[in-house]
């Protein structure tokens, strides 16, 4: 372990206040103390005598929400109690994640009255010998490219107009195949995808070759039951995981942003389940889930994917 001082150059931000700035949806990121949106809580017009923090910078809320921390992509103001971390050795974007990471965890050690401006130097960190293997293997701008755009307005849902359709009328439905989780290792580069209820289910990275197809969803049968989540990159999975692959009639328009409203919807659907009431594969071919539709008779691909698009910050999926 290290102190975040000796991997950091920490210092203090530029300490802007947001309503004596020009608000401007083109402009600069300004990032506050917020625990959302990446720390980002709009965006303002450029000033002619501060410039902004360069981008691949790390930010740390000394006071209000303590130690949220984030890496910035862009260049940004700061406002209040933000500090901003700049490595004194090379580091990528995903050991900078893995670090934002660590430097949260000790999240419980502050809190209002306990603020960090003066011991966040001294918070230990693992070296950057010790970082997992998994995390040099991580594809941080797995989705870059996805040419998904954001629309001016948000589209809306009418959902009482949606249709019911059964899970295997859209989709084949596979059982989980891969190693065992106790067999990773950390080497290897395929996504292993377990029955989590975060980080997109993924657990590490096998050396296997990949037994599912990427644009696939993949459904948790147990564990967090009934949590789904679409995969993008070929993978291998646990059996606790069932894999829904589309239909060939409609296979070529799947692309993140159905992928991820199918995802939501189906999500929907996990209050139905628990521990003791697993979602098994023949119960979930004939479950339903109600989706925007063309006549009550074809899934609106072409909405679902609008709807995605017209979502703010959509840009980044």
């Amino acid at each position: 372990m290290i102190k975040l001082g000796k991997l950091f150059e920490v210092r203090y931000g530029v300490n802007l206040e947001l309503n004596h700035m020009h608000l401007d949806p083109n402009g600069i990121n300004f990032v506050s103390r917020t625990t959302a949106n990446n720390g980002v809580s709009a965006k303002v017009s450029r000033l002619t005598d501060v410039e902004p923090s360069e981008a691949g910078l790390i930010t740390v809320a000394g006071g209000g929400s303590v130690l949220e921390t984030f890496l910035q992509p862009s260049p940004f103001y700061s406002g209040r109690d933000i500090f901003y971390l700049r490595p004194l050795v090379a580091m990528t974007d995903a050991q900078k994640l893995y670090y934002c990471a660590c430097i949260r965890a000790n999240k419980y050690r502050y809190n209002y009255g306990r603020q960090a401006n003066k011991t966040l130097k001294e918070i230990l960190l693992p070296t950057l010998n010790e970082i997992p293997s998994w995390v040099n293997q991580a594809k941080v701008n797995m989705y870059d490219g996805a040419g998904v755009v954001c629309s001016p307005a948000t589209l809306s849902l009418k959902t009482s107009d949606w249709s019911p359709f059964e899970l295997q009328d859209l989709f084949n439905i596979e059982r989980g195949r891969g190693p065992r989780r106790n067999d990773l290792d950390g080497t290897g580069t395929t996504p292993f995808i377990t029955a989590i209820d975060s980080n997109n289910g993924l657990t590490g990275f096998s050396a296997s070759e990949p037994l599912h197809k990427g644009k696939t969803i993949g459904v948790n049968r147990n564990g967090s039951v009934g949590e789904a989540f679409y995969q993008a990159e070929p993978y291998c999975s646990t059996e606790d995981v069932h894999v829904l692959v589309p239909k060939e009639e409609w296979a070529s328009k799947m692309n993140a942003a159905i992928g991820l409203f199918l995802s939501t919807v189906i999500r929907q659907e996990k209050y139905r389940f628990n521990y003791g009431r697993k979602w098994g594969i023949e119960r979930m071919k004939t479950s339903r889930i109600f989706l925007p539709s063309k006549n009550g008779k074809q899934p609106d691909w072409e909405f679902m994917e609008r709807y995605i698009k017209s979502l703010p910050y959509s840009t980044s999926i």
